[in-house]
């Protein structure tokens, strides 16, 4: 099934940028290869799943070094958000998180003193394996776009929760894994991208009415977890996807296959995105799995430039940071050499969770305690700065975010808000 381009229209992208922009060159001048996620630098905005480039990092600034005994100051929490490991999303001065509640997955909307603002069904509750909300909401403009556990992706007006349209991921003859689709949907350009999985993998439509635009050709694969990456080589964007099957890149304007990698193939499961930086794609899973990175060539081709076991990354993710990557390892942390996959340290920190980076720091929230810590981003090793601590019951598998001077811990049925800017 292959369907041909429409008049293209606007921008969306799977939990991490909003609207047309940009694209946001890589630092160190060695070559034209961009991320084609927006530069939304504006402080505040963290439109959706790894922020504003996809990439776990923040724009902010003049952010606490470290954090006073007991950890930063709480400004508020909101206890009624439901169940679920989705994180949030910051817009326009609004705080976006879902949660399962019942029969439905709800999508919260709260301004930024933690006051509710609005709330609405976002569509059936997964009621499989691991119940709860997986997917980060991602706003684009006035619109909100969520990917349901079940397949069932739909837009909503971000100011009102209005629904707009929806489709099934069935449509496209997907079928979801073991733990249902837990991806985010990417906005590029005119499109709202996810991987409904079998024979059309990928899938693009008109972020605006849901239409069809293109489906991806030449590589059939089960979704798996994680979400996807647009990114730009030598002027050919991209976008790359990470599968049951391995990671592949497609054609951003046709969904024509340009590389793929049977990396993780058959790995029990799959989650996490993918990340882009100086001509680089790294993708790490657990289970004993690794990671893979791979060098973008000239054509829009990519070979193979080394794998690694020091990255058991089950779902925790990783950063890039000066030529370095910082990522979930097993029960602890590790860098690693981004050009060569050389081991730089490991330490346990808070042991095994989640993390992003703020203002040349490391923000750590570990899966199953409720601890969170601050800490330096160096490949010379790894300070704690700070830590705090959440309550909640089960995995706290959300990612924290920080935006706008605000930490935001989400565990369980609770949405907590921190300052980390504070007094300088």
């Amino acid at each position: 099934m292959r369907w041909k381009s429409i008049v293209p229209l606007v921008v969306f992208l799977a939990i991490g940028v909003s609207g047309i922009s940009p694209l946001m060159a890589q630092t160190g001048g060695k070559s034209d290869r961009k991320s084609s996620a927006a530069s939304a630098t504006a402080e505040g905005e963290w439109p959706g799943w790894l922020g504003p480039n996809r990439d776990g990092k923040s724009p902010d600034k003049g952010l606490l070094k470290e954090w006073p005994a007991g950890g930063p100051k709480l400004l508020w929490k909101a206890t009624d958000i439901g169940q679920g490991y989705s994180s949030v999303a910051v817009s326009k001065g609004i705080v976006y998180v879902t949660g399962d509640v019942e029969k439905s997955v709800m999508i919260h909307a709260y301004d930024l003193d933690g006051k509710p603002k609005w709330k609405a069904a976002g569509g059936p509750a997964w009621t499989g394996a691991s119940p709860g909300a997986r997917s980060t909401p991602t706003i684009d403009g006035n619109n909100l776009y969520l990917l349901c556990g079940s397949g069932q992706l739909g837009c909503f007006d971000a100011r009102t929760g209005k629904r707009h349209w929806s489709k099934e991921a069935k449509e496209f003859g997907g079928a979801h894994n073991t733990w249902g689709y837990t991806e985010s949907v990417l906005i590029q350009g005119n499109m709202a991208i996810f991987k409904p999985g079998g024979k059309n993998c990928l899938v693009a439509l008109d972020k605006l009415t849901g239409h069809p635009i293109w489906s991806s050709q030449g590589f059939t694969a089960g979704p798996d977890y994680g979400s996807c990456l647009a990114i730009t080589s030598e002027k050919v964007p991209m976008i790359v996807a990470g599968t049951h099957d391995g990671i592949f890149s497609v054609n951003a304007r046709t969904g024509a296959l340009l590389w793929s990698n049977k990396f993780a193939e058959g790995n029990t499961a799959n989650c996490n995105t993918a990340a882009f930086s100086d001509d680089h794609v790294f993708w790490a899973n657990g289970y004993g799995k690794g990671g893979i990175c791979l060098k973008l060539e000239t054509g829009g081709k990519a070979s193979e430039a080394w794998t690694t076991r020091d990255m058991d990354c089950q779902h925790g993710g990783y950063i890039i940071d000066n030529g370095y990557i910082f990522g979930n390892n097993g029960g602890g942390w590790t860098c690693l050499d981004l050009r060569t996959g050389k081991k730089q340290w490991t330490e346990h920190a808070v042991g095994k969770g989640s993390l992003c980076w703020a203002d040349d720091m490391l923000y750590l929230f570990s899966e199953g305690q409720g601890n969170a810590a601050l800490a330096t981003c160096s490949p010379e090793g790894l300070q704690i700065k700070g830590r705090v601590k959440v309550n909640g019951e089960g995995p706290s598998w959300a990612h924290p975010v920080v935006i706008g001077g605000r930490l935001y811990l989400r565990y369980d049925t609770t949405l907590y808000c921190f300052d980390v800017r504070g007094s300088q």
